[in-house]
């Protein structure tokens, strides 16, 4: 008689859930708020569902409503929901290879190559812990020294600062204990840029820094996965960077009143920031609409597979281009770095991608429909950047009806778990007919 294994969809969603409702009933505490009422259960499931999820996004000021134990808590949810996906996501790809046959292992391992086999669960789950507690004790020293040494922040003020931001980078989160953000340090290269960097170290995703860190000096023998998103991460950022610093250098509400120092700075940070950071040292409100759509697309992006990122991930997208690029040119097979794609792949990856369309489109129809008086493009960037887990905001979040907040929401949880639940729904429901269908060629485009 064959055991019974929880599907991993279902086992995410409810984890993730159960995380959720833990977060809120601590949050509904009175000891969590700052002020003499105890939070509303809105603010506090809407927070909750944030922070667990690595978005940031906020109702209500972090810095002032939340009590020291609120921000205690804000920052314990956070660690537990970057380091949980992290882990969770890379487990369940060794959960989808555990299912496959002897024969079927032994192919993915060859072609893979990630060294994420069976043995390895133990040293992965070591690494990320690793990185993570690193990355983050850097940060926090940089950032503390910093404020007590030129800003005159009491020692122990500025050591729980800066813990609380080295947590909220790592994990592309984008809580702030300051009120305006980090707008106040927007031309401060020693606070943006160990925060910007640690933002870019936990996009990456684990399996990525578990092969580099076993192939340091051959990065030819790198696996196609880690390629893409080495290779995506560094053409996005350069993207990013070039886009905001173009079309906010004369912004007098952003970028126009910086030094070009400064202005390098701030397009620095707020071009890789988008793909799921959350902090702003500028004012999102204020930005063009060409750099609008920029931030949007970069938000969608988001970061690397098994990371704390959000968006549809680097190697969805840029595997994507590569299938449109075979197809302009009229060849059969997807390579990329001499090896053949799998069409199995492939479609995997369209559907994310499509499925990621239709429910950024879905949400923000949604939202204009129970919002009245909202514009669509303030909309759509509040529905993305909650379907990305950005956090950022052009400061409609706050202003929302309950009705709107619960869309963000369920587009917070549905970003940063439907993703992983999809892609490993369609792993595992891989089937195998003994029997084809006659074929036939609709008229396409």
């Amino acid at each position: 008689m064959r055991s019974a294994r929880p599907h991993p969809a279902r086992t995410v969603t409810v984890a993730f859930l159960g995380a959720v409702m833990v977060g809120t009933a601590i949050l509904l505490l009175p000891v969590s708020r700052a002020g003499p009422e105890s939070p509303s259960l809105l603010t506090a499931f809407f927070t909750a569902t944030s922070a667990i999820t690595t978005s940031g996004m906020t109702v209500v000021d972090t810095a002032t409503y939340w009590s020291d134990f609120g921000h205690v808590l804000l920052a314990v949810l956070t660690q537990a929901g970057g380091f949980g996906i992290t882990t969770i996501a890379t487990l369940a790809g060794l959960l989808v290879s555990q299912r496959l046959g002897l024969r079927g292992r032994m192919m993915t391992g060859v072609e893979t190559n990630t060294g994420l086999a069976h043995g390895d669960v133990r040293q992965v789950l070591v690494l990320a812990a690793i990185v993570m507690f690193a990355s983050e004790t850097v940060i926090a020293t940089i950032f503390a020294t910093r404020l007590h040494l030129a800003y005159d922040v009491p020692l122990g003020q500025a050591i729980g600062e800066g813990v609380f931001n080295a947590v909220q980078a790592f994990n592309n989160c984008g809580f702030s204990l300051r009120s305006d953000g980090l707008t106040s340090f927007v031309s401060d290269w020693w606070v943006c840029v160990p925060l910007t960097l640690g933002v870019i170290v936990g996009g990456i995703g684990v399996p990525v820094l578990y092969e580099i860190g076993r192939q340091t000096r051959r990065p030819a023998a790198w696996t196609t996965h880690t390629r893409l998103t080495v290779g995506g991460t560094l053409v996005l950022l350069v993207a990013g960077f070039v886009a905001v610093l173009g079309f906010e250098w004369g912004n007098d509400e952003t970028l126009g009143p910086l030094g070009v120092p400064g202005k390098i700075l701030a397009a620095f940070v707020q071009g890789t920031i988008p793909r799921s950071g959350g902090f702003n040292t500028v004012d999102f409100g204020a930005v063009n609409e060409d750099t609008s759509a920029i931030i949007v697309g970069l938000m969608f992006i988001g970061g690397g597979s098994a990371s704390t990122a959000g968006g549809i991930k680097v190697t969805t997208f840029f595997l994507l281009a590569y299938v449109i690029w075979t197809e302009v040119r009229g060849e059969h097979d997807v390579v990329i770095g001499r090896r053949r794609i799998a069409e199995a792949t492939q479609r995997q990856a369209t559907a994310v991608a499509l499925l990621g369309v239709a429910t950024v489109a879905t949400g923000t129809l949604v939202l204009l429909a129970m919002t009245d008086g909202v514009p669509f493009d303030r909309a759509l960037f509040e529905v993305m950047s909650a379907f990305s887990t950005s956090g950022l905001t052009t400061g409609l979040t706050a202003e929302l009806t309950t009705a709107g907040q619960l869309v963000l929401s369920a587009m917070m949880f549905i970003g940063r778990v439907g993703t992983v639940a999809v892609a490993s729904a369609l792993a595992l429901n891989t089937r195998h007919r003994l029997y084809r269908y006659p074929e036939e060629r609709p008229i396409v485009g």
